[in-house]
C-alpha cells in the first residue's frame, strides 16, 4: 500500500497524469471540499485543471504515509510558479506558491477506490492575492 501512495502522489500528481487510468478503480470516487469526482478519466481532468495556473510544480510526501488496514493517509505539499489566469488572483505571474493537504484514501483490490483530501486553502489564497 505504501507503494501505491507513493506512485499516487510522487508520480501521477507530479504530472504522470494518465497514471489514475492504472492506480484508481473504474468507479473510483473522489471527496474534495464542494466538489465530487467519478473515475480515472475525471481524475485526470482534475489533475491537469489543478496543474494548469502553475509551471514547475512539485508535489512532495511530508509524513507517512500511514498504513491501517485498507486506509492510507499522509501529509503533502504542493509548491509551483503561479502562471497567471486564475479568477480573483492578484499575484503576479512567476510568485511562488506552497501549500500543504492530507490525504485519506481507500484501497480495493490493489488500486485505490475512494479519496477524500483536505487542503490548506486559506494559504493558497493569501499567496495568490485572492480575497
Amino acid at each position: 500500500m505504501r507503494m501505491l501512495y507513493e506512485r499516487w502522489l510522487l508520480e501521477m500528481w507530479n504530472g504522470d497524469f494518465e497514471l489514475a487510468h492504472e492506480l484508481v478503480t473504474p468507479d473510483f470516487a473522489g471527496h474534495w471540499p464542494g466538489r465530487e469526482v467519478r473515475g480515472p478519466a475525471e481524475l485526470v481532468e482534475v489533475l491537469r485543471q489543478g496543474h494548469e495556473p502553475f509551471a514547475d510544480v512539485s508535489v512532495t510526501l511530508d509524513v507517512g504515509p500511514v498504513v491501517d488496514g485498507d486506509l492510507v493517509a499522509a501529509r503533502w505539499t504542493f509548491a509551483g510558479s503561479y502562471r497567471g489566469g486564475m479568477p480573483g488572483a492578484t499575484a503576479a505571474p512567476g510568485t511562488r506558491i506552497a501549500f500543504s493537504g492530507h490525504d485519506l484514501l481507500r484501497a480495493e483490490g490493489g488500486r485505490f477506490a475512494e479519496y477524500w483530501v483536505i487542503s490548506d486553502v486559506q494559504t493558497f489564497a493569501r499567496l495568490l492575492g485572492m480575497g
